[in-house]
């Protein structure tokens, strides 16, 4: 029987509940994280639980000490006996009155859920660029919000045509990022990504590719980018928590090899995982 901590207790998932008010089943008011654990240890929690708070703080929402849900997760991954893990944390803003506006004194849910991590698919994914847009203007678009529903129907669009992953432009036509991950091109040698003001998320992975670029020497860039971007780049690929590194092998009709960037960030990003 799999264990989820909700509230601070290990329970059983199926005798789990959820208020039926909870405003995060209702109206998606909250926020989750996803990282993943090798061998039994959660990478870069810290900088989740920190993207996590600094979303709270945002949407004025109370949240548990980062030292509780970090003993939470720890305690989770142990009583599941999960090694090589998905885990994902979520907040809601509790259980509240009728109406849109928030209670005068919220009493949040927060829940922390492991699994065996599912292998992220071939070496290369194909991806499509769809009709659903990424609001840039929107405060959710750098948040790690419940609201999910813009990224689930464009990742339906591209999957309904053969693709693994979505790329979405925003409100005014450029690229921001893929439907479950931060999106990367080179372009004449340089690492090029949207910056968040284009609307992107800022990806925890996203954060660390950049930084690992950086000290191996490989131009890196946040600069708005366009569909010609893509026809001009020797490689794409995109990146989270969970898939690490993935070159695309395919975007609508531009086909690409695999690249040495992708290649060598890869190499470099497995590192960090393994030495801790």
């Amino acid at each position: 029987m799999a264990m989820i901590h909700l509230n601070g207790r290990l329970t059983e998932s199926a005798a789990a509940r959820i208020d039926p008010a909870d405003r995060g089943f209702l109206l998606a008011d909250g926020l989750f994280e996803t990282l993943r654990a090798y061998d039994g240890r959660p990478f870069a929690l810290e900088a989740h639980l920190v993207r996590l708070s600094d979303g709270a703080a945002a949407l004025d929402l109370p949240m548990p000490a980062m030292a509780e849900l970090a003993a939470a997760v720890a305690e989770t991954l142990q009583a599941n006996g999960h090694r090589e893990a998905s885990i994902r944390i979520t907040l809601t803003r509790g259980a509240g009155p009728r109406g849109l506006l928030p209670p005068r004194e919220p009493r949040p849910t927060w829940m922390v859920t492991t699994s065996p991590f599912a292998d992220s698919g071939p070496p290369a994914w194909t991806a499509k660029l769809v009709t659903i847009r990424r609001n840039e203007h929107s405060p959710l678009a750098r948040l790690k919000s419940l609201a999910y529903l813009d990224n689930i129907l464009a990742l339906k669009e591209a999957a309904e045509s053969g693709a693994d992953e979505a790329l979405m432009l925003n409100t005014a036509g450029r690229l921001a990022c893929g439907s479950r991950s931060n999106l990367f091109v080179v372009l004449s040698g340089a690492l090029v990504t949207p910056p968040p003001c284009e609307g992107a998320l800022p990806g925890i992975a996203r954060r660390q590719l950049l930084d690992l670029a950086g000290r191996a020497g490989i131009e890196t860039r946040e600069a708005p980018l366009s569909i010609e971007d893509i026809k001009l780049a020797s490689e794409v690929f995109v990146s989270n928590s969970l898939i690490e590194v993935k070159p695309l092998a395919d975007v609508d009709d531009s086909s690409f090899a695999p690249g040495p960037v992708a290649a060598k960030l890869a190499q470099l990003y497995a590192g960090l995982t393994r030495d801790r």
